[in-house]
């Protein structure tokens, strides 16, 4: 295999770029300045070195924890619980929402072998446990897993003996059945979290 088919094979293991798309990024790349070519090598190549998780929220970050969880002005009685890391970018871009989050890591999936253990659940049960948060806001996407989640996550807050009595809330519906929070406009995630219904 040469160099173009290796990084068009490389490219196409991306989501959303089949390999039509990345043989045309792999001659876009071809035209470029060679130097920024050099940077965005090694940029890739330090990524794993300086992003990692927040160890409160698991938000992507290259400080000891991210700025949100290190901001003293979000409201910390409002806790949003989010799928995946990019789903905590896509909600700040709406900009309304300020207390902070929790990125499960994914969602159950028993047939992928992915369960309760693989998902920061333990870690979000601790965090309530501290007595601060007096909202959970689950928004799990609007898939037959993310519906799952959420429902077990309900379960097992109402049922983790907390000392305070915490709310926990679903999106509204105004998010498109099946549909994932990264593509959702500002407009009608904005609607879900005015929207949302307790459980």
């Amino acid at each position: 295999m040469n160099t173009l088919d290796e990084l068009t094979s490389n490219f196409s293991r991306l989501p959303g770029i089949g390999r039509k798309s990345a043989s045309r990024i792999v001659n876009w790349l071809l035209r470029q300045d060679r130097l920024y070519l050099q940077k965005f090598a090694q940029n890739l190549a330090v990524l794993q070195d300086k992003v990692k998780p927040c160890p409160i929220c698991g938000a992507w970050t290259e400080e000891e924890y991210c700025l949100i969880c290190s901001n003293n002005l979000r409201d910390r009685s409002l806790l949003c619980v989010v799928e995946e890391a990019q789903d905590v970018s896509t909600i700040e871009a709406y900009g309304d929402f300020k207390g902070l989050y929790h990125v499960l890591g994914g969602v159950l999936k028993p047939l992928e072998g992915i369960g309760p253990a693989q998902l920061s659940i333990n870690q979000l049960v601790n965090r309530l446990k501290q007595g601060e948060i007096r909202e959970v806001i689950i928004a799990t996407n609007p898939t037959v897993e993310g519906d799952t989640t959420a429902l077990y996550l309900n379960k097992v807050i109402s049922e983790s003996g907390l000392a305070q009595p915490v709310k926990v809330t679903r999106l509204a519906t105004g998010m498109p059945v099946g549909g994932d929070l990264e593509y959702v406009d500002k407009r009608t995630l904005a609607l879900s979290f005015s929207g949302r219904a307790e459980f």
